[in-house]
């Protein structure tokens, strides 16, 4: 009699710009602005276009290590199965812990804005009431939390539309912005919004820069859905490289834009949703109805794509036996990691519902996009990392994989690291007791699945071959 093989998930579902939707909805450009533009104007004044940039640049060296690591092997886990082979199984580990923290986060955090700005579309003040923002927030939640549960091709459709109608409100305030700020600007457009020196010293450098990297955290998810997309060693890489082109350029315009029409004290008076201020101010009447509709579909849609990252993540994890198994349980018929999907649901709304009732909304935010941001520095840069490591051997063979896959990557590692620690000492008590506190809990599992002597503690560095690496750069995103 045959042994019947475990199921997998549903394999060869996502195609090229599938991958792009997800990397763009990951990061949800409108939920990020929306939501993240007053920490960072409160972190570095005008210099939030700076900070995007001189994050973005070395945040493009993790985009590069993530496709080529993800050349190397598929595995729905990414950053803990490619981090754990090529530097420490311990630090995979921490990689991989350090994503289902910061998604959970995010997941608590993001259900708070899909709540106050849906409510907010039909009456502004139902969006401060907090029992109802909890309810909506929860619902929506609730919503897409079924859509990851009974499948990644429905998952997907569902994605499509709430990004292309997301992306066309934002090109189309793009548009108006521009003609805006020709004939009404508050202030004229200046370069020194983009100098390095603006900055307080390295701890204000550092605070922009950690709010900076929440803004773009999120493109990943396509390598997490590596095991469900079609030429997977290829696909997943291509969906981070564009998706993060375009998320910087409308980071960087969004910016600048707020930067030239609304005062610090609009801002500060609209935290939880800058962008549908901004666009009352270009288009009255109309203008903030349509961002706060963008603003709704990104928050919700991002949610399904945290609800994505974290359950593919404790999947790998399960099927490993270094988290219990049953999360590697797969549904016979929707092919998804179900019990994750469900206990996660759980864990995050009960968080959200706990989170609601225990502080102001903008205190809420702040402290869960510092946290957040704790945790990306911690698996991004270990990620960076990992590919010089893995493919130490080959990096002197030519410039480019010097240049793509050695100094990149590991000025992406190094910044990374160096924001994590500049900011720990910036930082609120309440703040890194959140970020780092939960990363310690994550050496208790560790310890504890390290001991039983699973197979992924033992398991033999990965050695990339002569077709893991493009003769050109850009091959990948041909």
């Amino acid at each position: 009699m045959k042994s019947r093989q475990p199921l997998g998930l549903d394999a060869n579902v996502l195609g090229r710009f599938d991958a792009i939707v997800m990397a763009i909805a990951g990061s949800a450009p409108a939920y990020s602005i929306a939501a993240s533009t007053a920490v960072l104007i409160g972190a570095v004044a005008t210099q939030g276009p700076a900070a995007l940039l001189y994050c973005g640049i070395p945040m493009f060296g993790i985009v590069w290590a993530f496709m080529y690591l993800g050349k190397m092997q598929t595995n729905a886990g990414a950053s803990y199965a490619w981090v754990g082979r090529s530097l420490h199984p311990a630090l995979g580990y921490i990689a991989g812990w350090a994503l289902l923290v910061a998604s959970t986060l995010f997941m608590v955090a993001g259900s708070l804005p899909a709540g106050s700005v849906t409510l907010a579309l039909f009456n502004p003040a139902w969006g401060n009431n907090v029992t109802l923002v909890t309810i909506v927030g929860g619902l929506w939640f609730l919503v897409m939390a079924v859509m990851v549960l009974i499948g990644i091709r429905i998952t997907t459709r569902v994605q499509w539309m709430m990004s292309a109608i997301e992306m066309a409100i934002l090109l189309l305030f793009v548009l108006l912005a521009i003609i805006h700020s020709t004939v009404a600007a508050r202030i004229p457009f200046s370069w020194s919004w983009f100098s390095l020196t603006r900055f307080h010293g390295l701890s204000g450098f550092a605070a922009g820069g950690l709010v900076a990297a929440f803004y773009y955290w999120g493109w990943d998810v396509s390598a997490n859905l590596n095991e469900e997309t079609k030429d997977p060693k290829k696909l997943p890489g291509q969906g981070g490289v564009y998706g993060v082109i375009v998320l910087f350029l409308l980071f960087e315009f969004f910016t600048v834009a707020t930067n030239m029409t609304l005062t610090t004290k609009v801002i500060n008076a609209n935290s939880g949703d800058v962008l549908s201020v901004l666009g009352q101010q270009i288009w009255p009447g109309v203008g903030g109805t349509l961002l706060a509709f963008a603003v709704m579909l990104s928050t919700i849609a991002t949610l399904e794509t945290s609800l994505i990252q974290v359950t593919r993540s404790l999947f790998a994890m399960g099927r490993d036996g270094t988290l219990p198994r049953v999360f590697g349980a797969i549904h016979p018929r929707w092919r998804t990691p179900w019990i994750a999907s469900i206990v996660v649901g759980v864990v995050a709304l009960a968080l959200f519902v706990f989170s609601n009732f225990v502080g102001s909304v903008s205190t809420i935010m702040t402290d869960a996009i510092n946290a957040i941001g704790l945790q990306i520095a911690i698996y991004y840069g270990l990620a960076g990392l990992a590919v010089v490591v893995a493919y130490r051997a080959w990096l002197f063979r030519s410039v480019a994989n010097l240049v793509f896959i050695g100094l990149w990557p590991l000025l992406g590692a190094i910044f990374m690291f160096w924001l994590l620690v500049q900011s720990i000492g910036g930082l609120g008590t309440t703040t890194v007791i959140i970020g780092m506190g939960s990363m310690v809990l994550g050496l208790i599992p560790l310890a504890i699945y390290w001991a039983k002597g699973r197979p992924y503690f033992l398991q033999p560095p990965l050695q990339p071959m002569a077709s893991d690496i493009p003769n050109d750069p850009v091959e990948m995103a041909d």
